[in-house]
């Protein structure tokens, strides 16, 4: 059965990036359809095409391409495929396949109905005048494609209660995958360390709030930095991004000691979940993979009780929710997260990447290569 995996870009980190890996595992015979790709080397076996925007001077500019993305995704090459796979957070829904057939079955994984068009208040790159000038009409147009026929999964409660009001359909809930069994399996992720990473987690303060994440607005790495100043506890804030310069800028200022590692490894990463006196995720997130990482590296949580992540993490039992998102909240919880045990979260059965597997495979009706390796003893 031949099958099309369609996601918006390719980049070389990211949540939405972890799905479509493993979109790959299941239907690693299926060809790529995105945007642009600018992580070429991601995928070595798969035939990965690009869209006519990856030859213009709009490449990588998400907001300027903004307008053009609708119709750029529209009678994409078809290779007589019975099913199309996609991973969708902006546009991607709307692919189409010139001369397809009727029984073409369409299936979409949605990480948001696109934050710029639905939600500018959840993350600001929707306050750009392109984005606020082509809202209105995309929103039109987003709606009606949603209407021609698929089925739809969400990545958490938040997300499909989101299509519901953006889209007028509904969907089902099917968590991403995150590699909860690859933490679990070691107990000190100091052990897995370069004699470099060593040095440098050993040269961190003895007590840290850690912020991980993307370096970009929505993130809100910059409120870890000032809860952390007002809570009189350092912070670390790990990752890359965009706004790497201005958080870097407000670290040298800071009253309390601030360190920024640039990308870190997943060992070092896991190692300052572990380190860290409470891992903070202050945005208002689709789901959020980190915090259910952190929960399976042994960490207490600091979340939004909106989004995503206050689905998975329990307010006094996995750490803490600040309630009226505002940064001065998440200082009081950090005052008060000692009132939680440090418990290394199970959360194997419910976000592991073989379930995730198996539901993609129900969800299709199209056999998972990963899920049936996986059933392997061998």
């Amino acid at each position: 059965m031949a099958g099309v995996l369609v996601h918006e870009w390719i980049e070389r980190s990211g949540g939405a990036e972890k799905v479509l890996d493993e979109f790959v595992n299941c239907y690693p015979d299926a060809d790529v359809y995105c945007l642009w790709n600018d992580a070429p080397d991601r995928y070595p076996a798969t035939n990965v095409r690009e869209s006519v925007l990856a030859g213009t001077p709009l490449r990588g500019r998400k907001a300027m391409a903004l307008p053009a993305m609708p119709f750029t995704w529209r009678g994409l090459e078809n290779r007589d495929y019975d099913f199309a796979l996609i991973s969708s957070h902006l546009f991607a829904h709307h692919a189409t396949f010139a001369g397809a057939s009727p029984e073409l079955r369409k299936f979409v994984y949605v990480h948001t109905p696109a934050r710029y068009v639905w939600n500018p208040e959840l993350d600001e790159r929707g306050n750009s005048l392109s984005a606020r000038m082509a809202s209105p009409m995309l929103r039109r147009i987003d709606r009606k494609r949603a209407s021609e026929g698929a089925s739809f999964a969400a990545n958490s409660e938040f997300v499909s209660k989101r299509i519901e009001r953006a889209w007028g359909v509904s969907s089902k809930v099917i968590h991403p995958p995150v590699d909860v069994d690859r933490i679990v399996a070691v107990d000190d992720w100091r052990l897995k360390l370069s004699p470099e990473e060593l040095q440098l987690l050993f040269s961190m303060p003895p007590v840290f709030v850690l912020g991980a994440s993307r370096f970009i607005p929505y993130k809100r790495l910059d409120w870890v930095i000032r809860a952390a100043e007002k809570a009189g506890v350092a912070a670390v804030i790990a990752g890359s991004g965009p706004e790497e310069e201005r958080l870097r800028s407000m670290a040298s200022e800071a009253s309390v000691p601030v360190r920024i590692i640039h990308r870190p490894s997943d060992a070092l990463l896991f190692a300052l979940y572990q380190r860290a006196l409470a891992y903070v995720f202050p945005p208002i997130e689709d789901f959020g993979i980190m915090p259910v990482e952190a929960m399976a590296a042994g960490a207490r949580l600091i979340t939004n009780s909106m989004g995503g992540a206050a689905e998975t993490v329990t307010h006094g039992v996995d750490g803490l929710h600040f309630h009226d998102d505002r940064w001065e909240s998440i200082a009081e919880c950090i005052q008060e997260i000692d009132r939680v045990s440090i418990v290394r979260s199970n959360t194997y059965g419910k976000y592991s990447v073989r379930r995730f597997h198996e539901e993609i495979a129900m969800w299709t009706g199209v056999e998972s290569a990963a899920y049936v390796k996986s059933l392997d003893p061998q």
